[in-house]
């Protein structure tokens, strides 16, 4: 007896994107987790997944990459455009560390935070607010940087006002030789960054969709609200706005190249990000799940070995 099984009638009838396929999506998740790493036709042939036993280890991998790759910019003479999130955090120390002990000046780095918490009409929370993704990106990487940091003038967050600018800056930056390199995780319901999966509802086709460069006030999946309220709220549903300005795959989808991170272990066994790992790398691009066109492009995605499953009851 399962959902697929028991769904009619039920109040989750009609509560997932209509674009779903809940049994293909089960199929992915039914793997041994030994299969994680079996190279799927539909992999940029520079994609990799990459396996983190512990999280101390994912931050760390993730976070050298991140200044590796700002380090390379760097000797290469080149400007880096990087797309950045507010989630997952923990390789921001790293990056950090890494990018003082090697020295490296970061005048050549230009940050565009992937999204923000708004109202519906695109209003976001101040700077100094300590719920603000802004907030959290200045806590973590720019301000522990020091005289090494991203000018501030190259720091874009997603407000109303500044968000539809990022298309056109990240133009002209890659016209002038720079690479563009989106840093990521997974959302429960297949979101980058919070471009929603039951948004493709409103487009023709993914040519369409593949156009959409940002949205304001972009409204929330119920799921996508749960899966903040316990990764970054302790707990509590009341605090995470519905709403967000967020970046679409018109911007994700141009990227160079990619960093992605899955470190959803939840503690006793539990979790809640295998399901979205496994999907990404198994269904094939989607529009009604955009996880799935991320390993398309070139990259790395790091997740924790335990997230692989195998994904079942654990109940005795």
């Amino acid at each position: 007896m399962d959902m697929m099984q028991t769904i009619e009638g039920s109040m989750l009838e009609g509560f997932y994107p209509r674009g779903w396929d809940l049994n293909r999506i089960d199929a992915c998740c039914a793997n041994s987790p030994d299969a994680i790493q079996e190279r799927q036709s539909f992999w940029h042939r520079n994609f990799e997944p990459v396996a983190c036993d512990q999280v101390t280890e994912f931050d760390m991998m993730m976070g050298h990459e991140i200044a590796w790759s700002i380090r390379s910019a760097r000797e290469a003479g080149r400007k880096l455009a990087v797309i950045l999130p507010a989630g997952p955090m923990g390789m921001y120390k790293w990056a950090v560390y890494f990018l003082k002990q090697w020295q490296t000046d970061c005048s050549h780095v230009y940050g565009f935070n992937m999204d923000e918490w708004s109202d519906q009409h695109g209003r976001t929370l101040s700077s100094d607010n300590p719920g603000s993704f802004q907030y959290a990106m200045e806590q973590a990487f720019y301000g522990p940087l020091g005289a090494l940091t991203v000018p501030a003038a190259q720091r874009n967050f997603a407000t109303s006002d500044n968000l539809p600018t990022y298309a056109a800056k990240i133009a002209t930056l890659q016209a002038e030789g720079a690479e563009l390199i989106t840093i990521f995780g997974i959302g429960r319901m297949l979101h980058i960054a919070f471009w929603e999966p039951h948004f493709a509802e409103e487009f023709a086709d993914e040519t369409q969709w593949r156009q959409e460069t940002h949205r304001i006030g972009a409204k929330l999946h119920p799921l996508t609200i749960e899966q903040n309220a316990i990764t970054s709220f302790k707990s509590r549903t009341t605090l995470v706005p519905c709403y967000a300005n967020t970046i679409g795959p018109g911007l994700f989808l141009r990227s160079d190249r990619i960093i992605g991170g899955c470190d959803g272990a939840l503690g006793r066994g539990m979790q809640w990000q295998g399901l979205s790992l496994w999907t990404t790398l198994r269904y094939g691009p989607d529009m009604w799940l955009p996880s799935t066109f991320m390993p398309t492009l070139p990259g790395k995605l790091f997740y924790l070995r335990e997230l692989a499953g195998p994904l079942s009851s654990d109940i005795n």
